[in-house]
């Protein structure tokens, strides 16, 4: 075929031929609406001018002070600019507080309800404890010590040598009134509950494994390495005590 086209020659009778039968192949009404276009290696090309199409008209949305082509936006471009300040301004703002909304709210929906707050705290009538005695009280399922103390009970504690301790902790830090013993009745070595005005100090003694505890609560013999421990309380008045 090359041999064919070689001879024939760019313009011999079979070359125009096959020209026209390809123009009439890809251009069936002729070659009317086409522009001719130069080409790189060609002397001259054809290009589709699609002067039937019409260009859409975006001056819906876009801003007055550009419509005009004449006029410069530069003298326009600080209001716009104030415009698109204020419209970020405005988003984030509101942004932030719905994303603020959403927080609090998801926090407060893992917060406590009203009765499990409500079980949280429990108060209690010193006036139906008597001098010398302990009661027991649930707190948050467990036990609650309150042990109302005599003078010579206040006055041995206080004079505990603290070297003597295994937990070395004085007794006007245990309690708010030196009448008062308010502790969490669960032995810290194995959490058994104690006995209560039991032991060789006059205090708690847990028979399980032989701890004993005076009357503040601290370890003073057997496996316990810890004093009892003392809740969060406090006293409206001197009838009342809150403890939680």
């Amino acid at each position: 075929m090359m041999s064919i086209a070689a001879r024939c020659g760019g313009s011999s009778p079979c070359v125009q031929a096959t020209k026209h039968t390809v123009k009439s192949l890809v251009f069936p009404g002729g070659l009317k609406g086409l522009v001719p276009v130069a080409g790189a290696n060609a002397p001259a090309g054809i290009r589709l001018a699609h002067t039937d199409i019409k260009i859409p008209d975006f001056s819906d949305y876009r801003r007055p002070e550009v419509v005009d082509p004449n006029k410069s936006s530069q003298e326009s471009s600080e209001a716009r600019r104030v415009f698109s300040y204020l419209v970020t301004g405005a988003t984030t703002v509101v942004g932030v507080y719905a994303a603020k909304t959403v927080v609090t709210q998801f926090v407060s929906s893992m917060s406590a309800t009203a009765d499990v707050l409500a079980l949280s705290k429990i108060e209690i009538k010193l006036g139906d404890i008597p001098e010398g005695k302990n009661m027991t009280f649930k707190w948050r399922g467990k036990p609650l010590f309150v042990r109302h103390r005599t003078e010579k009970e206040i006055s041995t504690e206080v004079a505990v040598n603290l070297a003597e301790l295994r937990d070395p902790q004085h007794d006007k830090d245990r309690v708010q009134n030196p009448k008062w013993v308010i502790v969490i009745g669960v032995c810290t070595h194995l959490g058994c509950v104690p006995i209560a005005n039991a032991g060789e100090f006059g205090g708690y003694y847990c028979p399980c494994h032989g701890s004993h505890y005076d009357a503040s609560g601290r370890i003073r013999k057997g496996p316990a390495p810890l004093n009892l421990e003392v809740p969060y309380y406090e006293f409206p008045d001197e009838d009342r005590v809150i403890v939680g």
